[in-house]
């Protein structure tokens, strides 16, 4: 490891590639409330969005291409690439080989063998590679690992997890583009959560069907995706994400042998961080009021007042930077592994398929 990465008293300094949503939104204030990391450098060519860096960060170095990066490595510790998804692969391999530890924007690459090629040229460097799963740290999320680590829950049968939004008009960018070079379109974005949440939660994949639609006119990628996994371990996952649902459903409805838990509503440290709200001056963060609280019960509808009120534990995106940083510190696997990206790639791989052919898909052990 380079730079400060050798004194453990000094910060580890970050050099941030790209300065859109995912940089200033999630990243840039992520990193800032770590005590163990500094932004030191933003790299982004948009005049406004430097001059909005420099009002954020005063102390920040700007640089307008990231080549600036791997010619001063030795004056970094770590990498964070949250540029458009068409640029992780070059710009991680790049780092890599500059010799500094990368995190990377979901999802990591566009194919699952990018992926693991990412991870093997980072194991043959021993240099940190980590993605960006901040969805791992939804409070319904740490809620749901909890219920189902208790039993409360039984043997779970069914997982049904919905990220669903009102978006009928386009808002353009990359991110609706149909160029599949630009890896944009819901399943990649959205489905990159939810289908890492499920990974996680119960285990690889065996059998993967799609849906997949363009819905709203002049959309040119996927904006209302299904995806049903059949899990190693027998639980059947359902997915949903969407940006043309005028009716939410739960975020998660969650079935097992005893009980089922129904929760309803998004995780509010998005919206904390685009109202400019930041984990270090808020005593609350990531907690929700106990009206949004899910329900676990039998027999009975939780739209009826059905079951009993679970408390939702806080959410809590800062952990994932405190946890990079222990990594890069210590020299340990970091919180979202490079492969656990790539069997998360397999399954879009494996859903886009599907969708198109009209197949259920095989993935092998």
């Amino acid at each position: 490891m380079t730079g400060t990465g050798t004194d453990t008293h000094a910060p580890l300094r970050v050099g941030l590639v790209g300065y859109g949503l995912a940089g200033s939104v999630f990243h840039a204030p992520l990193i800032a409330a770590t005590a163990d990391l500094v932004l030191d450098t933003v790299v982004t060519s948009n005049p406004e969005r430097q001059e909005q860096a420099r009002a954020e960060f005063p102390d920040v170095r700007v640089a307008a291409s990231s080549d600036e990066l791997w010619t001063r490595a030795d004056e970094l510790d770590l990498i964070v690439v949250a540029s458009p998804n068409k640029t992780h692969v070059p710009l991680a391999t790049a780092a890599l080989k500059a010799g500094l530890p990368v995190v990377v924007d979901k999802p990591v690459a566009g194919t699952a063998a990018e992926a693991r090629e990412l991870a093997a040229l980072a194991e043959e460097r021993g240099l940190l590679l980590s993605v960006f799963q901040n969805r791992r740290w939804d409070n319904d999320f740490l809620t749901l690992q909890q219920l189902i680590a208790s039993g409360e829950l039984g043997d779970v049968q069914r997982f049904e997890s919905r990220f669903e939004r009102w978006r009928p008009q386009l808002k353009g960018g990359w991110r609706e583009s149909g160029d599949p070079a630009e890896i944009g379109g819901l399943l990649y974005d959205l489905g990159s959560h939810v289908v890492d949440q499920a990974l996680v939660l119960f285990g690889p994949a065996v059998r993967v069907y799609a849906e997949s639609d363009v819905r709203r006119p002049g959309a040119e990628a996927d904006d209302d995706t299904f995806i049903a996994i059949t899990h190693a371990n027998g639980v059947r996952s359902h997915l949903y994400v969407s940006a043309t649902t005028a009716q939410l459903g739960p975020r998660f409805r969650v079935l097992g042998s005893r009980a089922g838990y129904v929760k309803y509503g998004l995780d509010p440290q998005e919206t904390a961080l685009r109202e400019g709200r930041r984990p270090a001056a808020d005593g609350n963060w990531g907690e929700e009021p106990e009206a949004a609280w899910g329900r676990i019960g039998a027999g009975e509808s939780p739209a009826t007042g059905g079951g009993s009120p679970v408390p939702t534990r806080p959410g809590d995106y800062p952990a994932y930077y405190a946890a990079v940083a222990t990594a890069v510190r210590a020299r340990t696997a970091p919180p979202v592994t490079a492969a656990q990206a790539a069997a998360a790639l397999d399954v879009l791989e494996a859903a886009r398929r599907s969708a198109r052919e009209g197949v259920t898909v095989e993935i092998p052990a």
